[in-house]
């Protein structure tokens, strides 16, 4: 644990993300059920631990991980633009590398994963969908998973245990080969969003970067494959 003077308040907010995370995980790890359907309610409970704790602290507006009016300004921190665009090309090279290894069984299987959620048929509701999806994740395990979870413990453990969290929340039925590529495609972009989120410190870029490699990756499995 980091070394700093906890106050009151700051107190609660740690006990309060240690649960907010626990919960997480417990929801998540029911993944290993294939019949289980409660998984998805992970990020649910870190959105709502996300403004618990900020409400506990008294987060003033311009500290908050959650920020709209600094958007600008948080484009142009070092490294972000450049971070921005990486899951764009890596979602590309998985789908190559995926169809090049499992031919299209790989994309049938992101599909079938995808279509309790997504609606591929209608394209404004998709893209609606893809949106919503990206800024809840953002806010659940950016925001509050590794962004409350960082100011605890050090940016790498935060990183890889919410990176294999929300991983693990990607797992689905399937070819053992084709899950075990899907889910470390999605690790490794976890970890870039939380890189993301560190150096912008907006869950609202990292959204943006979330929205955007899973619109190309979209648009390439339509187009290409």
């Amino acid at each position: 644990m980091k070394n700093q003077q906890i106050t009151g308040h700051n107190k609660k907010s740690v006990v309060l993300t240690l649960i907010g995370i626990v919960i997480m995980i417990l929801l998540t790890v029911t993944k290993v059920v294939p019949s289980s359907t409660i998984a998805g309610y992970s990020v649910f409970v870190g959105i709502a631990f996300f403004f618990i704790t900020e409400t506990v602290d008294k987060t003033r507006g311009s500290e908050s991980g959650l920020r709209f009016n600094t958007i600008a300004v948080d484009l142009k921190k070092p490294g972000v633009i450049i971070w921005m665009l990486l899951p764009s090309a890596s979602g590309i090279a998985t789908l190559v590398v995926g169809n090049m290894i499992f031919s299209g069984e790989f994309v049938a299987h992101v599909m079938e994963r995808t279509s309790s959620i997504l609606s591929f048929d209608k394209i404004a509701l998709l893209m609606g969908q893809v949106i919503i999806a990206a800024f809840g994740e953002e806010i659940a395990y950016r925001g509050f998973f590794f962004g409350k979870s960082s100011k605890i413990f050090p940016f790498w453990v935060c990183a890889v245990l919410s990176s294999v969290a929300f991983a693990a929340g990607h797992i689905a039925v399937g070819n053992i080969g084709i899950v075990t590529y899907d889910i470390a495609a999605v690790f490794i972009d976890s970890l870039i969003f939380s890189v993301i989120y560190q150096k912008s410190e907006n869950c609202v870029i990292s959204t943006f970067s979330h929205i955007l490699g899973n619109a190309i990756s979209l648009v390439a499995v339509f187009v290409f494959f």
